[in-house]
């Protein structure tokens, strides 16, 4: 390696660690301790994200590496695709495997060799709480872990991003007013279950980011007609009957929710109703996941308070709680969201950026105004 060290990756190192051996150190029951990734030493965390950093930085044939790197040996791999010579783990190897490896769900295997790393192969199948880094763009880099099923959202732990380092809060989720469906999209839980592994909003959440086009998404309370009161008459594509097939898919047995094919049907569902969220206007679900409509407009509700300000918190090591004007959070599409959870108190809306920022509104009682929990850190 020619160019010289990243120091955040020093910096966080010691941090990661910790992280790492302290949920090895949680599990039970102890008998499936085996079952565990190995967790990684700072030295090991340091020299992976370093040569990632760098790879992020280089261009092969005109494209910036994309890449996902799994620390763990073959052995745990399931059926790795397994190289016949090992290969330094370099910024040079990792730039040029990258396009091999940028579809979603394929990592390359890195682990020791002597006193050296080294890029073993390729594999889609890696343990629970196997550290992973994944190279977002050009010198943003994102720790994670995943929880259990192959369906789950990893669990994001470090966001870097040039010289900055977000360290994400387990205890983010401890508001005491923190609403359920708010918890669920914060979590940070690790359960195996596909009942709890099986994060709907963080699904939807992370595919509404993907599309680039931003977009609401409000969440309400199933059989309530108040939301109405906070929408423009008529919408332009209201749905009758709700339509139910995601409601359905979350219905169906735990059994079937272990299965590939309810899995890609899930996922599937997901696509789709997010993509609705990229026309012009809010898409609207109920708390039990039915569509009600989208292309919504929404208004103040009759007799309502114009919302003016709301308090803002990101669930990062050291961020402090404000209070701002809700259009200092965006544009009309944050403003009207915010205004929504201000006439309805029981819902929940979700806000993607077109520029990859993520703001979900819900109503704080303790605080007596809109809360803006700003989450694109756990969506990367």
């Amino acid at each position: 390696m020619t160019e010289p060290s990243y120091p955040a990756a020093r910096t966080v190192a010691i941090t990661v660690e910790e992280h790492f051996a302290r949920y090895f150190a949680l599990a039970t029951p102890r008998q499936d301790r085996p079952k565990l990734a190995r967790h990684p030493e700072a030295q090991v965390v340091e020299a992976i994200i370093d040569a990632a950093f760098w790879a992020s930085l280089r261009r092969e044939e005109g494209f910036s590496p994309k890449i996902s790197l799994a620390f763990l040996p073959p052995e745990d791999a399931g059926q790795p695709l397994k190289f016949e010579r090992h290969l330094p783990l370099t910024p040079t190897t990792l730039s040029r495997l990258a396009p091999a490896v940028e579809r979603p769900g394929i990592h390359l295997g890195i682990w020791r060799e002597g006193d050296a790393l080294c890029v073993w192969g390729t594999t889609r199948t890696i343990p629970k709480f196997c550290f992973v880094l994944e190279v977002i763009e050009p010198g943003l880099l994102v720790v994670k872990y995943r929880r259990g099923q192959d369906t789950g959202k990893f669990v994001n732990v470090v966001v870097l991003k040039g010289d900055q380092i977000k360290v994400l809060d387990e205890r983010g989720t401890s508001l005491p007013d923190c609403p359920a469906l708010l918890t669920s999209l914060l979590g940070f839980g690790a359960s195996d279950s596909p009942v709890d592994s099986v994060n709907v909003l963080v699904q939807l959440a992370a595919s509404m980011r993907t599309h680039g086009r931003g977009g609401s998404l409000l969440v309400v309370p199933q059989n309530s007609e108040t939301w109405r009161e906070s929408i423009v008459q008529p919408i332009s594509y209201s749905v009758a009957p709700a339509f139910p097939e995601l409601a359905e898919l979350m219905r169906q047995d735990t059994v079937e929710r272990g299965t590939r094919l309810w899995q890609e049907a899930f996922l599937d569902a997901v696509e789709a109703l997010a993509g609705l969220t990229a026309v012009d206007g809010a898409t609207m679900i109920t708390d039990k996941y039915e569509l009600l409509a989208f292309g919504a407009k929404i208004g103040r509700r009759d007799g309502g308070a114009q919302v003016e300000q709301v308090i803002v918190t990101e669930p990062v090591v050291g961020g402090a709680p404000s209070i701002v004007p809700p259009l200092q959070l965006g544009g009309t599409r944050h403003l009207s969201a915010a205004q929504f959870v201000q006439d309805q108190h029981d819902s929940v809306s979700l806000v993607a950026s077109q520029d990859g920022r993520f703001t979900v509104f819900a109503w704080s009682p303790c605080e007596a105004m809109v809360h803006a929990h700003r989450v694109e850190t756990l969506l990367l």
